[in-house]
Order: C-alpha cells, then sequence, then structure tokens
C-alpha cells in the first residue's frame, strides 16, 4: 500500500506538510513515536493498521526524513525507528490535535486520556500550548506524562489482542 505523495505545485504550507502526514495513520504511528514507542510491532498494534499500512507509513516517515531506522539486531535484522529533529518538531501539531480532541471529540466524564506534569513549575500543564500554571511554552522534554487508568487499560487490551492475534498464525511484514 502506497502513501499518496502528490509533490504539491503550491507555495502552500499547508498542503506540503498535508502531503508528508495528512493522514490518520502517519499521525498515529507519529504518536506512538511520541509515546517512545520504536519497535515495529508496538507501533502496529497500537495503531491498529495492517502491516503493510505501517510499513508503507514508516517507510514514507523515513523518506521524509521525519524518522530515522536504527538497527538493534544483525540476526535476525530487525530496526528500531526514531524521530528526527524535523520529526520531533511535529509535536506542537500532535499537542494541538489532542487539545481540540480533548475539548470536541470526548465527553467531559471521560477526563484526560492522558496528563502532563510542566517539570519546570511542577504543575499540571493543561492542555497547551502554554502551560496553564506558569503560561511557558510547552516543550516535549519538559513534560512529564501519566497516562488515566483507562487509556493504560486501552493500550493494554490492544497489545494482548496483537499478542493473540499474532500468536494465531497472522501474517507480519519483515521490517
Amino acid at each position: 500500500m502506497a502513501v499518496k505523495k502528490t509533490a504539491p505545485d503550491t507555495l502552500c504550507p499547508i498542503a506540503r506538510a498535508e502531503d508528508i502526514v495528512g493522514d490518520r495513520w502517519t499521525v498515529l504511528v507519529l504518536r506512538e513515536l511520541f509515546m517512545r514507542n520504536h519497535r515495529y510491532d508496538e507501533i502496529q498494534a497500537q495503531t491498529g493498521g495492517t502491516p503493510q499500512m505501517v510499513a508503507a507509513r514508516l517507510k514514507s516517515l523515513v523518506s521524509d526524513a521525519m524518522v530515522e531506522r536504527r538497527a538493534y539486531s544483525e540476526r535476525p535484522l530487525r530496526y528500531e525507528y526514531h524521530l528526527t529533529a524535523k520529526g520531533e518538531a511535529f509535536y506542537a501539531v500532535v499537542l494541538a490535535l489532542r487539545a481540540w480532541g480533548e475539548t470536541w471529540c470526548k465527553s467531559p466524564q471521560e477526563g484526560l486520556a492522558v496528563r502532563y506534569t510542566h517539570q519546570r513549575c511542577g504543575h499540571h500543564a493543561g492542555l497547551g500550548p502554554l502551560c496553564e500554571h506558569c503560561g511557558e511554552l510547552l516543550r516535549r522534554e519538559e513534560l512529564q506524562s501519566e497516562a488515566s487508568e483507562a487509556y493504560v487499560h486501552e493500550r493494554n487490551a490492544r497489545r494482548e489482542a496483537f499478542k493473540s492475534q499474532r500468536g494465531a498464525g497472522t501474517a507480519s511484514v519483515v521490517e
């Protein structure tokens, strides 16, 4: 499955950015990398994408210099995926999507999926882009995350379902 690449013939930065990250699966792969999941199987388990879909998105992100592959095993050859500086710069977009999703796509009873503490001031960071306590710009390296119990349960359930599905003979794409 190929990821669309239209090389927009436009000066519009939104169209050009959308060409790189403008589909759900690419953004979910990036979410997992921001959550420090670097291995293919965990990325696939948490995104719910098919092996071909996840592999295509990772390959595209590597070719767009947002992600780099690093070998972690020689026999068999296996790779981890890590954000580059260009990929890390996408964090502000992910933070904005999170804020919008928490505000407009969930009921208040569900609570925050992930609560961030701003390490510089030691208080709840809020939804950003500025810390709701001290007003400083939120930076990924200055945030301590704590997933809600429900979100931890959801992610663990996805991981377990993925493991049992793979154990049932589901094919996997070679990394």
